[in-house]
């Protein structure tokens, strides 16, 4: 049995078209205007020990994403209750990255405004009510468990992705590929309405990323790094883990792997050398290739790669069993075997570059014996 066939097969409503459209529109027209604002109010990015951007790059680039996610949404969603609670969440998400671009929260203020946009949210309804497990079948959770582990999902997707914002264009490209996958698994699901809030996301990333890529003139900042984990999450829940599918669970921890894998790395590294896991350093993915000699472009683009490899796999899980209808399914069988090489691969590529290589740029070991000094310092 081969992709193309089932891929034909999904039925595409033209608001899937018609949101990525506008979103793509809205984000390209507004960008620019938003960077302006942000220099007036003073969310500017300056250079320092850990940034890696020369000059000052304004922030708030999340105020454009809210709306080509917003309007679009309002145009071609059916409002539903689920939906109404998204954007609702979104709203708070974006208020509160907002305010830290702007007048920089202390941690648990932001961490309180992010479980308050995820509480509202899982209250009026989006929220995990059941889990379906092979062999075991489909198993009902109890809502205040279903609640409770919704909220802690939403918050920690909203951290790793603002985690991840750390090279031009990282987390943007990040979240388009994401979006673009979930909006395919989502079709063919039969949820036709998370594929179109899918959809409407990916093209206000995608969009994003003509003013974003490197060399970026303004950043998504935590108003966008909140408002995009915040509906990326949101999404994996209401589309894909409320399915019957027997492999839905698989789907967002592969679409989301990377920032996942990311902030796992960096929490194990501070609670190893004893630093608050909200501190800031420099063990990311994207700093680890910076200093391991990589450019901001060749960084983003290897992240990109390895992104692809991954959603290629979930698309891979949901289209391509290997033991369909209890017969072989040959075809299937060799692309599933070709896309998990693909996949491990990417995977020891990266291991390889930032646990094996040593630091071959000049500029890179300046830049850790820096980094050093500052930790000894502030020790």
């Amino acid at each position: 049995m081969s992709l193309a066939p089932q891929l034909a097969a999904i039925h595409m409503p033209r608001e899937v078209i018609f949101g990525f459209v506008l979103a793509l529109v809205i984000v390209l027209a507004l960008t620019p205007l938003v960077g302006s604002l942000a220099r007036r109010v003073g969310a500017v990015d300056e250079p320092g020990e850990r940034r890696l951007n020369e000059l000052p790059i304004p922030r708030l680039g999340g105020i454009a994403l809210f709306f080509a996610i917003f309007v679009p949404a309002l145009a071609f969603l059916d409002l539903s209750r689920p939906l109404r609670a998204i954007l609702i969440g979104a709203s708070i998400a974006t208020v509160v990255g907002a305010i830290d671009d702007a007048r920089d929260l202390v941690w648990w203020q932001k961490l309180s405004g992010q479980a308050l946009a995820a509480g509202v949210t899982a209250g009026l309804g989006v929220y995990v009510d059941r889990f379906t497990f092979p062999v075991i079948g489909v198993g009902a959770l109890p809502k205040w468990l279903g609640i409770a582990l919704t909220i802690l999902w939403i918050v920690a997707i909203m951290n790793m992705v603002n985690f991840l914002d750390g090279l031009d264009g990282l987390a943007a490209g990040v979240c388009a590929i994401s979006a673009v996958t979930f909006c395919v698994i989502a079709l063919s699901l039969g949820r036709a309405q998370p594929a179109i809030l899918s959809a409407i996301v990916f093209g206000a990333a995608l969009g994003f990323l003509r003013h974003n890529f490197y060399p970026a003139r303004i950043f998504m900042g935590d108003s966008g790094a909140l408002l995009l984990g915040f509906v990326l999450a949101a999404i994996s829940i209401e589309g894909l883990l409320k399915t019957a599918a027997v492999v839905a669970l698989a789907f967002p921890l592969l679409v989301l792997a990377i920032p996942i894998i990311d902030t796992s790395f960096v929490v194990a590294k501070r609670i190893k050398h004893g630093k608050p896991i909200y501190s800031a350093d420099r063990f990311h993915l994207h700093h680890r290739f910076i200093d391991r000699g990589f450019s901001q472009r060749r960084a983003v683009l290897t992240m990109y790669m390895w992104c692809a490899t991954l959603a290629g796999a979930a698309i891979a899980t949901r289209f391509l069993a290997p033991h369909a209808h209890g017969h072989w399914q040959l075809w299937s069988s060799i692309a599933d075997v070709v896309i998990g090489l693909a996949v491990i691969t990417a995977s020891a590529y990266i291991v390889y570059v930032l646990e094996i290589v040593k630091v071959t740029s000049p500029r890179a070991r300046r830049r850790r014996r820096r980094a050093a000094e500052q930790e000894r310092r502030s020790a």
